[in-house]
């Protein structure tokens, strides 16, 4: 009987999930690039386990994000002003995290996922495939199953921050005129040879969110 509350309630929340999706079509069509007004201006780039808040004086407007894979970096923009901005975790090479622009499907403060059962911070979810933004420990040579994992205290801002329906873009090199010093950093993750260490995973149920725990690389021995 549970198991079949379970699948009832999954199954109402994901046709609400199209629904919000269908809506949302013309919008995400036409949000592929975010206008930027202005950027928030740092004494260095952001290196694991660090970002930048400051939304003081920014007026009310539309939320946007953008996820860079390359410079591993995540950006917030209220209005087209830049109000925070962090070091990223994202997927392993054979679970990549997917490029594109995607609505965020659910919220979810106290996310337990259920094929880890580990906790998901903060989960804002952006494919019924798994994928989601949460609270990690975003660590220097440390990947996830997909996920782009932000520090804790972050994910709350950016959780606070967020509804239903706002537009997620994952991409590379994201604005090089601006934030070229980001991209260019010195990559923490880069080592002669890496190995994900990490259990092999059981088969993902339909509403597993992956993503944690992360995986830690480690050079070869």
């Amino acid at each position: 009987m549970g198991n079949g509350n379970f699948w009832r309630n999954t199954r109402s929340l994901r046709l609400a999930a199209l629904v919000l999706v269908a809506s949302l079509a013309p919008q995400i069509a036409s949000a592929r690039t975010p206008e930027v007004r202005s950027v928030l201006e740092l004494e260095s780039p952001l290196m694991p386990g660090e970002f930048a808040w400051d939304d003081k004086g920014v007026a009310p407007g539309a939320t946007r994000i953008v996820i860079d894979l390359t410079a591993q970096k995540l950006y917030v923009y209220r209005g087209g002003v830049e109000i925070g901005r962090a070091f990223i975790l994202y997927g392993a090479d054979h679970k990549p995290t997917p490029t594109g622009t995607f609505p965020i499907l659910q919220k979810n403060r106290h996310h337990i996922s259920n094929l880890y059962n580990a906790p998901m911070p903060y989960m804002q979810r952006l494919t019924w495939g798994g994928v989601a933004i949460h609270g990690s420990e975003v660590e220097a040579n440390a990947a996830t199953h997909g996920c782009i994992g932000v520090p804790d205290e972050f994910a709350a801002l950016l959780f606070d921050t967020t509804k239903m329906g706002d537009i997620v873009t994952v991409t590379h090199n994201w604005m090089p005129e601006l934030y070229g010093a980001e991209i260019n950093a010195p990559d923490p993750h880069a080592v002669d040879a890496l190995t994900e260490v990490s259990v092999e995973p059981a088969p993902a149920e339909p509403d597993d969110t992956r993503g944690a725990p992360y995986a830690i690389l480690t050079p070869n021995d």
